[in-house]
């Protein structure tokens, strides 16, 4: 969870196309701050926590509502999207049939948990369906987190890239290709493919975040998706750990320490 979670402070600076589309930028600053990518891969990290081993799916989505209308509320001002925030308020709260990147950016933990790429894949479908029914937005929760799966499990980055591929994403552009006419767009369909494109190009985790910021556009979220694969293949420096705890609160880093302290009992890659 690391590798999402610093995704999305070392791209927020450059949210929106603030960037230079350079990879030579300080890699923390003041504006390195979590976003509502970080609370939300929170949420649906408690609830995936909650729901093991074998809760029913609509028990897990129940609970998976939850977590995310308390921890959107409690952190309001995190940088929602307008339809989420709506979401995150209401007594009834439905899916609402959006393809946007949401889906992705917050599914990393279920890339962790499970022991087969087909669990795998059917958790992050729940998790994305509370809100991201649109297949678009499931193909992105459901691919991240396969990505997250197949690396962690030493799978190389031919059969990554593969897999993604066989599951509908062109990933024929490089960086360098994409980088020049890429803007901050919102989908999964104009997001996940290049997430994953700046982690196969990645030398190491730093690169692969250096990267992925470099692309622009709604680089957060981009390099959150990354990260989160880039963690599961490279594992996270310690000094960037520490970076990432430092910008964390008390009630954030609880639940992030839970995760963490579960990924150690089960003996899950990297080490």
């Amino acid at each position: 969870m690391y590798g999402a979670l610093l995704g999305d402070m070392i791209g927020a600076p450059y949210e929106f196309d603030r960037g230079d589309k350079t990879k030579n930028f300080p890699l923390f600053s003041r504006g390195s701050e979590f976003t509502d990518d970080s609370v939300m891969t929170i949420a649906v990290a408690e609830a995936l926590m909650d729901a093991l081993p074998d809760a029913a799916d609509d028990w897990t989505e129940r609970r998976l509502v939850a977590c995310m209308q308390k921890w959107g509320r409690k952190y309001p001002h995190a940088g929602y999207g307008g339809r989420f925030r709506g979401w995150l308020r209401s007594k009834d709260p439905k899916p609402y049939g959006s393809f946007g990147n949401g889906s992705a950016m917050r599914v990393s933990s279920a890339g962790w948990l499970y022991d087969t790429l087909e669990k795998t894949e059917h958790m992050a479908e729940v998790t994305s369906k509370v809100t991201h029914d649109h297949p678009e937005g499931i193909k992105g929760a459901v691919v991240t987190a396969g990505c997250i799966f197949l690396a962690r499990n030493g799978a190389g980055k031919d059969e990554i890239r593969d897999y993604a591929t066989k599951k509908g994403y062109d990933l024929t552009r490089t960086c360098d290709e994409i980088r020049p006419a890429y803007h901050h767009v919102e989908s999964c369909q104009e997001t996940v493919p290049e997430a994953i494109t700046a982690f196969l190009e990645g030398n190491d985790f730093e690169d692969v975040i250096r990267t992925a910021v470099s692309l622009g556009g709604d680089c957060d979220t981009l390099t959150c998706i990354a990260g989160s694969i880039a963690e599961a293949f490279y594992g996270v420096p310690e000094e960037m750990k520490a970076e990432c705890r430092k910008r964390l609160s008390d009630d954030l880093l609880k639940v992030l320490d839970q995760f963490m302290d579960l990924r150690e009992t089960l003996k899950w890659r990297p080490e």
